[in-house]
């Protein structure tokens, strides 16, 4: 069996290129490195350096005929999605149309596509939020990651395309960039092993769903046998900014308290998932603690990310 993985050399899309290559699967990688990494591609994966709006993307189909796609590759950073919803919608929509036709044309079995369990929903009218919450994005980002689902609904019904769709959380661990678009608990590791400054914005009482990568990468791997549908991810509780903050502190040592800003355009104040569908119809649900797994991080930052 093969699959294609867009976003492979990213923080997430590595960890489940990893985990499909374990389970004896053979993998393709499409990224085109804006945000991923050359060190987070599998050695024994076929690479493509591409973005996933290129018309070569065809070709890729057309000589690799995968059997499965794990969709990730995405412009997933909210700020930008405010200050440039034009770019926001080009990559995530029209880049995700390319995808699906690629896969229609060549008979793809299952089509998993990575949505937003943080953006999506907007401000919740209950929590935690199920799958049939209202969508409500208040930023860019979330209108185009949700778009997406429906164009989804449409392929099943229209050409037969089976598909999962997976709302993630707050994902974190290993291989996130303590850079650029990176959340918040690669960002606090980041500064904090350096002895850096750290401003939360706003009070730092905004909460959300924070699930190992591990745990996520786990969900592609069920979702190819699931049926037709779209799926929470989550562990059903919030952590507010400021306890992940007190926890990292307690794992490193960091001597200094926080300042904190202004609040980000376009942030949901409390976001947590209900997963209950996901454990009844797929066995999936989180393994690692918050604790445990932010611990193993930053491991995995003092070993590795301070010498990049």
């Amino acid at each position: 069996m093969k699959i294609l993985v867009t976003g492979g050399a990213g923080f997430i899309g590595s960890h489940v290129v990893e985990l499909f290559i374990e389970a004896g699967f053979e993998v393709v990688i499409v990224d085109d490195l804006s945000t991923g990494r050359v060190s987070n591609i599998h050695p024994k994966a076929s690479f493509y350096q591409l973005d996933i709006r290129s018309p070569r993307l065809e070709e890729v189909f057309s000589v690799e005929r995968p059997d499965y796609v794990s969709h990730h590759a995405a412009q997933m950073d909210v700020r930008r999605s405010v200050v440039d919803p034009l770019f926001d919608a080009d990559v995530n929509i029209r880049g995700s149309l390319n995808l699906l036709d690629c896969a229609r044309a060549t008979e793809v079995k299952k089509f998993i596509y990575i949505s937003s369990g943080g953006a999506a929903y907007g401000e919740p009218l209950y929590l935690p939020c199920d799958e049939e919450h209202p969508i409500n994005p208040i930023c860019p980002y979330g209108a185009s990651k949700h778009t997406v689902e429906h164009y989804l609904y449409m392929y099943s019904l229209n050409y037969g395309q089976n598909y999962a769709v997976l709302r993630y959380p707050n994902v974190y661990g290993p291989r996130q960039d303590p850079h650029g678009e990176a959340g918040v608990v690669a960002i606090f590791i980041g500064k904090m092993l350096n002895e850096e400054p750290i401003t939360i914005n706003g009070t730092g009482e905004q909460e959300r769903d924070f699930v190992h990568v591990k745990d996520c990468a786990r969900a592609n791997m069920l979702a190819i046998s699931a049926e037709n549908g779209i799926y929470n991810l989550g562990s059903g509780k919030g952590t507010s900014v400021n306890e992940i903050f007190r926890l990292l502190r307690q794992i490193t040592g960091y001597p200094n308290p926080a300042s904190h800003g202004s609040a980000k355009l376009g942030e949901t104040l409390k976001i947590y998932l209900d997963a209950t569908k996901a454990k009844k119809t797929m066995g999936w649900q989180p393994t690692l603690s918050l604790l445990e797994g932010l611990s193993q991080t930053v491991a995995y930052h003092q070993a590795f990310e301070r010498t990049l």
